[in-house]
């Protein structure tokens, strides 16, 4: 679908300011999402983040010592504490905080001296809470100076801003996975030896999940398992069960489970390996999101936030996605999903995983159907656009 950039002939410039947070998540979303606004609703873009590393983990051509570098045909710019006039040279029709951003008092001032006030959004955080919806496109006016900003909201439904879809996505991740073949040789390609008999699980999560007793289940389960494990915090718990440091090409054998850490890749390699996997353990936002485009059954680790917010946005989501789920589902779902985000419940971990693996070709067949419904809404940066062009 031709974007508004396209249709209007002259391209948007956009600002998108990105403060690293949790870590990959917070940039893994700006930097998927800038890409695709200048790669398919051809606007110019300047990505302002304050950590260049981190972003050269999801993009290893990012040279970390430049305060101004062109990647994917987006300007990257160094987001410092003490940007100049020099640094911001001209405001442009729009400007994105990432996440609630607070921006500099000297950029907030030259959007004000902006001929003609730039578009000023909030891109939130993506939640399925109900009060999302009507608090989508909300503004918000500056308590000084002439500028109104508006909250913009991803989400799962028509009501909210959608999520973060590349043009042909779906297409595109259905047909790898038509073929068995197409995985086992994606893995070879990045040194990830698989067995045709193996069942592959990706798992990527923050300190706090369960991770010891999990692999202590799957070595129980006399199943063959080859667990793919991102180099980071899930690698060092995991070190602990393998007892030895698990850097990146780390291989551990123990019956019939097999435990490879790999280090932390590209946005593209990453979707593919979501793609390949039988069951993807995620965290955070972007693989969250990603997870759920391959399809494939997942199991969520939300972002840990202060008196425990977060455990509000984990049950919102549960309950939307779970409506296509029978009740015995849902009961074994929420289980495991709670348990794995902090949850003590009821009998043991091992009861837990035994009772979710029963459910997983019911999951394997429904994460298409949920995929499918997803994509009946206009896409992230589509939505952004039309909003933009609505308000110019």
């Amino acid at each position: 679908m031709a974007s508004v950039c396209q249709d209007n002939k002259v391209p948007l410039s956009i600002d998108l300011f990105c403060e690293v947070i949790d870590n990959y998540g917070d940039a893994g979303v700006c930097w998927r999402l800038a890409r695709q606004l200048v790669s398919e609703r051809y606007c110019h873009v300047r990505l302002w983040i304050d950590s260049l590393p981190v972003l050269q983990k999801l993009c290893p051509v990012i040279q970390i010592g430049l305060e101004k570098q062109t990647v994917n045909q987006v300007e990257v710019r160094l987001w410092k504490k003490d940007l100049s006039v020099d640094d911001i040279g001209q405001v442009p029709d729009v400007v994105i905080e990432g996440f609630g951003t607070h921006l500099p008092d000297i950029y907030l001032g030259m959007m004000a001296e902006r001929a003609g006030a730039p578009v000023w959004l909030n891109l939130e955080y993506l939640s399925a809470e109900p009060w999302v919806e009507s608090t989508h496109l909300m503004q918000s006016p500056h308590p000084k100076l002439p500028l109104t900003k508006h909250f913009f909201f991803p989400g799962f439904t028509a009501k909210t801003g959608g999520l973060i879809r590349e043009d042909n996505l779906v297409e595109t991740v259905t047909a790898f996975q038509g073929d068995r073949k197409n995985a086992l040789q994606f893995l070879s390609s990045i040194g990830i030896t698989c067995q045709e008999s193996q069942s592959i699980i990706s798992l990527f999560c923050y300190p706090a999940a369960p991770v010891q007793q999990f692999l202590e289940a799957l070595l129980s389960s006399g199943e063959p398992i080859l667990c793919l494990v991102p180099e980071g915090t899930a690698s060092q718990t995991v070190g602990q069960f393998i007892r030895q440091t698990p850097d990146a090409g780390t291989r551990y054998r123990n019956g019939t489970l097999e435990i490879q850490v790999f280090p932390i890749m590209e946005q593209q390699q990453y979707d593919r390996l979501l793609w390949s996997c039988d069951l993807n353990f995620v965290r955070g936002e972007d693989s969250f999101v990603r997870a759920q485009w391959a399809g494939k059954p997942f199991v969520w680790q939300i972002y840990p936030q202060e008196d425990d917010v977060h455990l509000d946005k984990l049950a919102a989501f549960m309950g939307l996605y779970q409506q296509g789920l029978t009740a015995e589902e849902c009961q074994v779902f929420n289980d495991f999903w709670k348990r794995w985000n902090g949850y003590a419940g009821q009998g043991s971990f091992a009861e837990s995983w035994a009772g979710f693996r029963k459910i997983l070709p019911e999951l394997k067949r429904y994460g298409g159907i949920w995929r499918k419904k997803l994509a009946e809404q206009p896409d992230l940066s589509t939505a952004l656009v039309r909003f933009i062009d609505s308000l110019r």
